[in-house]
């Protein structure tokens, strides 16, 4: 039964024109405008996997001690799962917008709307969360994190500048997505198999420091560990500029997702062989001390403080595309404002000027109000608010799977367990994001319950002013 009152007839299997929307996006785009094929689109998922998160979280997770590092398996092993699932939806239903269209597609406008809200939510929240952890290695080439001000005012610009190569076009977008992919390899590479040549066990630290059980532990970090595999939905929500987007969105993000994985896992284990754990703990450039410690000096860090801030700014990159094609998506069908549909370039120029700024408003916010540990609290947010479009977005696969609409009986069983594993990984998710972050989470989630009113009534009304202004005519 859908909440709003109004039950859509079931939807037929999209057809190839979804491929292209109506509207005729790019054709008004101009040569600006270019759409993806399979190695932009995986260095699409690849690049918003690993940006800032990779590499500041070693240090958020060291005071669990190395526990941590079995929450990085079973997180990888629902990571992939949920890749898994958004293959099958996109190759089901290839429209820009990803868990929006699919909760929508299944649910009808309020649920849709809610995946919607909550998505768009998590991705200027975890632009701040990017700036943020891209100052720690900012400052390693030049001192700016000794004063707040100073702080606050590049992590703004390091927001600003991807905004502006939005407003260019997606055409530039997808150039600096690859290039930056790339770049962000080398300083990786060179940790995650370099370090383990310099691996000492000695430094690992205790096995679980946090002060509670085991299982608890594990759920905490993978509470944070969760924002370092944000952007397995990438080639998903923009799956109106992929080519061939039944095939290569789906292949994109198992690949991508696969390739994080393998780097991510290799990366942290290296830094924490390699960085002394109380050492490691109090880092805000935890790879750079890494490299320092293998190589002694200080130019080994400093190369890699370069890389990091490259792929920071890359995923920033990317990051503000997706924040907002979802927007997008859901003004097309009338719920959000209008002003998120106008596109330039092939880019939706309001919805990213309205993220970037509401995300440097967080970012001032956050940075003034005197929070110890701003990159933490604005991670556990986004932890709460991308696991909501994700377990909807779940539960849609499982929709399908149960009424048997569009599903292949040959891969019936197999689809079936890798969603129950999605789903109940996005639950556990939850559970573990903390009370704090539900609660602050909670409150951006239920404000756009409001919004939902509003543009709802908006859209009952305006049938009934064209049926009235039809009858003064007559």
């Amino acid at each position: 039964m859908h909440v709003t009152g109004t039950v859509p007839p079931p939807a037929p299997a999209p057809t190839e024109a979804h491929e292209v929307p109506a509207e005729g996006t790019h054709s008004t785009a101009g040569k600006h405008a270019r759409r993806f094929g399979l190695p932009v689109a995986t260095a699409l998922v690849m690049g918003n996997i690993i940006g800032g998160g990779i590499f500041l979280l070693p240090a958020s997770i060291a005071p669990y001690g190395w526990v941590s590092l079995i929450a990085f398996a079973v997180l990888t092993v629902g990571a992939v799962a949920l890749a898994l699932v958004f293959g099958r939806l996109a190759a089901r239903d290839p429209r820009t917008g990803g868990p929006y269209v699919y909760t929508r597609e299944a649910f009808g406008d309020f649920a849709g709307f809610l995946a919607a809200w909550a998505y768009w939510i998590t991705t200027w929240v975890s632009n701040a969360a990017l700036a943020v952890a891209a100052v720690g290695y900012l400052d390693v080439l030049i001192p700016v994190d000794d004063h707040k001000w100073t702080a606050c005012l590049a992590a703004l610009a390091l927001q600003w500048l991807p905004a502006l190569a939005n407003f260019a076009g997606t055409r530039y977008v997808g150039a600096v997505q690859l290039v930056s992919t790339v770049l962000k390899f080398v300083p990786l590479l060179l940790v995650a198999v370099g370090g383990l040549f310099f691996f000492d066990p000695s430094r690992l630290g205790p096995f679980n420091s946090s002060g509670h059980s085991a299982v608890g532990a594990v759920s905490a970090s993978a509470a944070l560990l969760l924002f370092s595999y944000l952007g397995v939905e990438s080639a998903a929500v923009s799956a109106g500029e992929v080519r061939n987007a039944r095939r290569n969105v789906g292949r994109a993000t198992v690949i991508g997702t696969a390739g994080a994985a393998l780097v991510y896992l290799l990366g942290t284990l290296s830094v924490f062989g390699t960085v002394a754990h109380k050492r490691l703990v109090a880092s805000t450039a935890p790879f750079s001390d890494a490299v320092n410690t293998m190589f002694g000096g200080s130019w080994g860090g400093t190369a890699v403080a370069l890389a990091a801030l490259v792929s920071m700014t890359g995923c920033l990159n990317g990051w503000t595309l997706l924040s907002a094609q979802t927007p997008y998506a859901a003004a097309r069908d009338g719920l959000f404002p209008a002003a998120f549909a106008r596109r330039r370039r092939g880019v939706p120029t309001v919805g990213v000027g309205v993220t970037v700024v509401l995300s440097s408003l967080l970012t001032a916010y956050n940075y003034l109000s005197g929070s110890a540990k701003v990159f933490d609290v604005l991670v556990l947010v986004t932890t709460f608010t991308a696991t909501v479009p994700y377990l909807l977005a779940t539960a849609a696969q499982l929709f399908h799977l149960v009424s048997g609409r569009s599903v292949d009986r040959g891969r019936l069983v197999r689809d079936s367990v890798i969603t129950a594993v999605a789903a109940a990984f996005s639950l556990w998710l939850m559970a573990g994001a903390g009370y704090a972050a539900v609660y602050q989470g909670v409150l951006f989630l239920f404000a756009g319950v409001l919004v939902h009113a509003v543009m709802a009534a908006r859209r009952q009304r305006k049938p009934a002013d064209t049926a009235e202004a039809g009858s003064r005519t007559r």
